[in-house]
């Protein structure tokens, strides 16, 4: 038996008669009481029936006596209803049966009305006062006052109770809508104390407790976090909005905030997100558009600069075959070498300005500064010492070409630093799970002041005519592209580079995982996927980002989602990063490195460019892993 079925077997039992009516004055339930206690045809019990047709028909059999004009009581009754009201009547039907007609407005619209024959109550009240001697009529009136105003007073409970009930199931559906927004949501009083917390601040802000209620701002966020946040805070007691960012230094994590104040009464609501990875791939995006726009810059200028240095080396090699004498000879040879400098500079700016992207990989760190030292110490001198500290032992996502030739740049720098004997010692660490922070330290003398002020922006050089002052610059880049930052100081014996890039640990992909393959090009999709099942996986298909949805929601086992940008329909494979959070996800594209959607997709997660042979997804997916 089904739940409706259930409800109206219990209401049948009931002695009182019960109605339902919706906003639109149709019933939507009674009972068979109320059929019974007013002699009403189906018609009028069942569901659909209206109000004025069920008052009229009772009104017109007498239910309530003598009436003038039928239409206008039928009239003023419906327009009652309209407007309805809690209330409780008792009243003396045309039978002589006397009832109590107690009623409440529902939430949702509409009323229920609960009819109750009282005329036994009614009766004995009459005999107590009859038969009594003993009570005064005093008494008997006032007793008569209070069981009516009882019976009031329970109508009005019963409509309490029931609002609220509605309160305490509007503030459940709204606590566990806050406790799942991925955002903290707080507020706190005119003193900066916490009156409320969604309990989510430990999961924007880690470190921090979870339990605040009670606790101040300060104490809670800290003093470095508060210091941010105070202006805004004060603000906003005053009556003013505002919505900033700030970096959370306990925490490494870049945090936006939104502060409001309760117009109710004094105090701010807050409402804090996580927007570090947001914000590691807007700088990555902006670093790609400055390059893009050197790029047109400087294009046109590199152009006919390799033409003026063409002729001015055509020109002394002319010079130098015709015998000069002795004082133009090394004149001549000066200005070729300017020359042939110009021409490497030429290419040093066409590297920095060129089409490059950051393309992370599965690169274990171990084995990758090993080679790096292996490069770099040919370069060194005997009396120079090259150290390595790396304390990441799982593999991570980084491109293993570009961070290969920042290191190097730094080691040659601090080689250069050094002169003839020395130390350069390179540091990787986990920083709060958020950033992976390479260190390179040297011996020599440390940065200047205005190389740290400058150190960074290109053609600054301090090695004289010796540099180019791009090396810093290109390292620079690197981490800019990747959504990192780069650091220069001094430690206490020498110059410190100091680079932080998005820490992504590189998926684990086991032979014979199951493996969700997007795209939406059938043929493209069999090719991808003899590769996928000649490497062990299981794969399972879809063509757009709804199907792949869908699917993840029944594949518990999943162990990757390997997808398409362009698929098919309005969505993108740049959508799935956000719907299938906790899932391993792969890009893979045929879209320009340029392409705003390639841009987009490289700054977050691990893309592969189209066409692409098996070895090439093999090691994309860490399945074979190169050496760097």
């Amino acid at each position: 038996m089904n739940t409706t079925a259930l409800t109206q077997a219990g209401l049948n039992l009931i002695q009182q008669a019960l109605t339902i009516y919706d906003s639109d004055l149709a019933l939507a339930v009674c009972n068979a009481r109320f059929a019974e206690m007013f002699d009403l045809p189906a018609e009028h019990t069942t569901p659909g029936a209206r109000f004025e047709d069920t008052i009229r028909h009772l009104a017109t059999r007498g239910e309530y006596g003598p009436i003038d004009d039928l239409d206008t009581f039928v009239t003023d009754r419906v327009r009652i209803a309209r407007a309805f009201q809690p209330h409780y009547m008792e009243r003396t039907r045309a039978n002589g049966r006397t009832i109590s007609v107690e009623g409440a407005p529902l939430p949702q619209g509409g009323w229920v009305t609960v009819y109750t024959d009282i005329t036994e109550t009614k009766s004995q009240e009459l005999l107590l006062r009859t038969r009594s001697e003993l009570l005064s009529e005093e008494v008997l009136k006032r007793s008569e006052e209070l069981a009516r105003t009882n019976r009031q007073l329970a109508a009005t409970n019963a409509a309490l109770t029931e609002a609220r009930r509605e309160l305490q199931e509007i503030e459940a559906r709204t606590r566990t809508t806050t406790e799942m927004m991925p955002a903290h949501i707080a507020r706190v009083d005119a003193a900066g104390r916490y009156t409320f917390s969604n309990g989510r601040l430990s999961d924007v802000m880690p470190g921090r407790p979870s339990n605040i209620l009670g606790l101040h701002i300060s104490d809670t966020l800290g003093p470095q976090a508060f210091a941010r946040v105070q202006p805004h805070l004060d603000a906003a007691f005053d009556g003013q909005q505002s919505t900033f960012e700030f970096t959370d230094e306990a925490s490494s994590r870049r945090i936006r905030a939104a502060f409001t104040p309760d117009p109710m009464e004094p105090g701010v609501y807050i409402m804090s997100q996580d927007v570090t990875e947001e914000t590691q791939t807007r700088a990555a995006l902006q670093q790609t558009r400055r390059r893009e726009m050197a790029a047109q810059l400087i294009s046109g200028m590199a152009h006919d600069f390799s033409n003026l240095l063409t002729i001015i080396l055509g020109m002394q090699s002319k010079l130098s075959r015709m015998e000069p004498g002795d004082e133009a000879a090394p004149l001549i040879n000066a200005t070729l070498q300017a020359a042939q400098r110009g021409g490497a500079l030429l290419g040093r700016i066409a590297d920095i300005t060129s089409q490059r992207s950051w393309q992370p990989k599965p690169v274990t760190l171990g084995p990758f500064l090993s080679d790096l030292a292996t490069l770099a110490t040919p370069s060194l001198p005997e009396g120079i010492r090259l150290t390595i500290d790396n304390q990441i032992e799982d593999a991570l996502m980084a491109d293993p070409g570009l961070l290969q030739d920042a290191l190097l740049n730094l080691i040659l720098n601090a080689r250069d630093a050094c002169g003839n004997s020395g130390e350069i010692h390179i540091t990787a660490q986990s920083l709060q799970d958020t950033w992976l922070q390479i260190t390179v330290t040297d011996t020599g003398p440390g940065f200047s002041e205005k190389a740290l002020d400058h150190g960074l922006d290109p053609f600054f050089t301090t090695k004289g005519g010796e540099g180019s002052g791009l090396g810093l610059a290109m390292v620079y880049d690197m981490t800019k592209l990747a959504g990192g930052s780069v650091r220069l100081s001094n430690g206490a014996r020498g110059a410190r580079v100091t680079l932080r890039l998005p820490l992504r640990p590189a998926d684990d992909l086991p032979g014979n995982s199951l493996v969700l393959l997007v795209e939406d090009s059938d043929d493209l999709r069999a090719s991808v996927r003899e590769m996928l099942t000649g490497m062990g996986f299981a794969v399972v298909e879809a063509s757009s980002v709804p199907e792949a949805c869908a699917l993840s929601e029944g594949l518990p086992d999943l162990a990757l989602v390997l997808s398409d940008i362009s698929l098919e329909g309005e969505e993108t494979g740049l959508e799935l990063i956000d719907r299938l959070r906790g899932i391993p996800l792969r890009l893979m594209t045929s879209l320009p490195a340029d392409h705003p959607d390639h841009a987009a997709a490289r700054a977050r997660v691990p893309v592969l460019a189209k066409p692409f042979a098996a070895r090439d997804l093999a090691e994309f997916l860490g399945q074979e892993r190169p050496t760097p």
